[in-house]
Order: structure tokens, then C-alpha cells, then sequence
């Protein structure tokens, strides 16, 4: 009958050979890992070899890169949003403070410049202090008041404005949206009574302007009614004829003649004569 001994852990050593295959397997993968870099959707690479900045750009997909010694940068291309409170002095001095949010995209043909110039904090260099500049000289040309009424006509200066100044270097502002504007309490204020002042006046305007619409109808009653009695009176003196008239007498004479009769014959007594006799 066999024992069976169990064996020590000398007897499982592992050899020097396997060792240096694992790491030699280990490195290949990291190296094959780095020489491969995925630029996702909606982004560009920028290819950096030894921290210097490539001219090639890299469109998404999976592209060959030198392992440890390139990098790809990948940089947003989509559309990004923005959020910038500011103050502002509109045309009548008021201080405005202005919400603004803004979307704009960054040009994937300018990736390369825009990161060997300005590196990946281009929102923070480029676009926030330009949306300053562009709203503070759009809402100088606006008083307080019509920065309120003219959203619209502003929100299309500001990128206009803004293009201008960002396009050269390959950002695109597509949309401007005034989230909200604020004003000082005095302001506010004087905004509020003279509301109140034009309600008011515009009630004075309506009560004067039924008065004045009141008295014109009734006048035009009073030329109407006058113009009908003017007509009826035309209408009955129009048919008063002079066979008319010659009949109303007949229809009144009571059949006894004239006593006198005058003119330039001479006067005949028509009553009864008392012969002598």
C-alpha cells in the first residue's frame, strides 16, 4: 500500500522561462494597445508627437499612432452650450444684466490651430470674454426699454457680432438665445409708475373719446331728425298748388256773396235796396 505525501511549495516553482514570456506578453499588449487610438463621433484628433503639435488631423475612426511617443487629442466638434451672466450699460445709462445662452461649434478644419494656439481651454479664453465685448456694445445702442421689446433684433446682432470676431479663428456661434434680463430696483420702479401713468391716461383718452362719440351721435340725430322735418315740409309745400288752394276755399265758402267789391270799378252795394214807393 502507497502513502501518498503531499508535495511543498518548492516542488511548484515556476520557470525563469515562463516568467519572461508573461512579461515580454504583457509589454507586447501595452504596445499594442498604444498604437492605436479611436477618435470618436462628432470629433477630430490632434496628433501631438513628443508634445509637438502635428499638422495632420485625425477624423474619427480608429488610426495608427507611434506607441509612448504620439498622442491624439480629441476635440469636441459638436454643438456646445454656454451659459454667460454679464452686466451692461444700456443707451440711457441703466445697468442691465443680461442672461445669455449660447451654442456654438468648433470648426474641425481649425482643431489644429486652435489647439496648437490656444490649447483645449478656448471656451474659457476665446468665447466667454467675446460674448462680454459683443453684449456690452449691443446694449449700448439700446435703451433699457427697447433692450426688452428688441430680443429678437439683439439676439441676431450678438451673432453677427460674435462671428465676426470668432470665425477667423474657426469658432461658429449659431444661436443666441436672452435667457432673462434684470434691472436695478430703481429702475424697476420707474418702469412701474409710469405704467400706471399711461393706464390711467389711456382711461382718460377712452372716457373723452366716448364723450366726444356720444355727442357726435347725438348731434347726428339732431341733423337727421331736422333734415327729415326740412324734407316733409319741402314734400307739403311742393304739393300746396294754387287748385289746391282755389278748393279749400270753395270747400269753406259758406255761399254768401261779397258785400263790397272793389279795385277800379266802382263800389256797388249789393245789399237789398229799399225803393221808395
Amino acid at each position: 500500500m502507497r502513502v501518498k505525501v503531499a508535495k511543498s511549495a518548492n516542488d511548484f516553482k515556476i520557470s525563469p522561462k515562463f516568467i519572461i514570456i508573461g512579461i515580454v506578453a504583457l509589454f507586447a499588449i501595452i504596445v499594442i494597445a498604444n498604437c492605436f487610438s479611436i477618435v470618436q463621433a462628432g470629433h477630430t484628433g490632434v496628433v501631438l508627437t513628443l508634445g509637438k503639435v502635428e499638422k495632420t488631423v485625425l477624423q474619427e475612426g480608429i488610426h495608427f499612432k507611434l506607441p509612448f511617443v504620439q498622442q491624439v487629442v480629441q476635440i469636441d466638434n459638436r454643438i456646445a452650450k454656454l451659459e454667460v451672466n454679464t452686466e451692461a450699460f444700456s443707451k440711457d445709462l441703466q445697468t442691465v444684466t443680461t442672461t445669455l445662452a449660447i451654442n456654438y461649434r468648433v470648426d474641425a478644419k481649425k482643431s489644429q490651430s486652435i489647439y496648437k494656439n490656444i490649447g483645449e481651454g478656448y471656451e474659457t479664453v476665446l468665447v466667454v470674454p467675446a460674448v462680454n465685448e459683443v453684449l456690452k456694445a449691443t446694449t449700448a445702442l439700446y435703451t433699457a426699454e427697447e433692450s426688452v421689446t428688441n430680443r429678437t433684433l439683439i439676439s441676431d446682432g450678438l451673432v453677427n457680432g460674435l462671428n465676426e470676431k470668432l470665425n477667423d479663428i474657426g469658432l461658429y456661434v449659431t444661436d443666441v438665445n436672452i435667457v432673462n434680463y434684470d434691472f436695478s430696483e430703481a429702475y424697476i420702479n420707474a418702469i412701474e409708475e409710469k405704467q400706471v401713468a399711461q393706464q390711467k391716461l389711456l382711461k382718460a383718452e377712452t372716457e373723452k373719446q366716448t364723450i366726444i362719440t356720444n355727442a357726435q351721435a347725438e348731434a347726428e340725430a339732431i341733423k337727421i331728425k331736422a333734415e327729415a322735418e326740412a324734407a316733409a315740409n319741402a314734400t307739403l309745400s311742393a304739393s300746396i298748388t294754387k287748385e289746391l288752394i282755389e278748393y279749400n276755399e270753395i270747400e269753406k265758402w259758406d255761399g254768401a256773396l261779397p258785400q263790397v267789391m272793389g279795385e277800379s270799378s266802382p263800389i256797388i252795394d249789393l245789399t237789398d235796396d229799399k225803393t221808395e214807393g
